[in-house]
């Protein structure tokens, strides 16, 4: 029996997701700031901006993990297309597939919503999730270079 169980996070969730969240942001150096981050996430509920995933383990009901997909849409094929724009797992569960159970149901309801395609992006440094990306089909895009204005 598989220790975790991945699904489609809702705002009975938040609590869980606020806390991940907040992780996954002093990872990439940010200031803990669970106030903000529990109404950033709640937001996305509030306005169904996005779609969040939630990885929990089966016997302890602790969380694991999330993942958080945007909509965005290409305009020349006519389909959706979904940003995975936030993916982590708390160090503690590390090891234990919850990030490609998490890569897994993302692919999932991109079929689901027939999507062309999942985009995502990660550091330069994060060897590991580059890897798992990998390992799970997706591919460096050398078809478009991707540029960005800081406001």
């Amino acid at each position: 029996m598989n220790r975790f169980v991945t699904r489609q996070a809702a705002i009975q969730d938040l609590d869980h997701l606020a806390e991940l969240f907040d992780q996954y942001r002093i990872f990439y150096g940010q200031v803990s700031d669970k106030e903000a981050v529990r109404e950033f996430v709640w937001s996305r509920f509030e306005h169904n901006e996005s779609i969040f995933f939630l990885t929990i383990h089966s016997q302890t009901g602790e969380a694991a993990g999330f993942s958080q997909m945007y909509p965005s849409f290409s305009s020349v094929s006519m389909q959706r297309i979904w940003i995975l724009n936030d993916l982590f797992v708390d160090e503690r569960f590390r090891g234990n597939q919850v990030g490609g159970q998490l890569l897994d149901a993302a692919k999932e309801y991109a079929i689901l919503t027939r999507a062309k395609r999942i985009e995502l992006a990660t550091a330069h440094t994060n060897i590991s999730a580059q890897g798992l990306y990998e390992k799970k089909g997706y591919v460096v895009s050398a078809a478009f270079l991707n540029y960005s204005l800081n406001l």
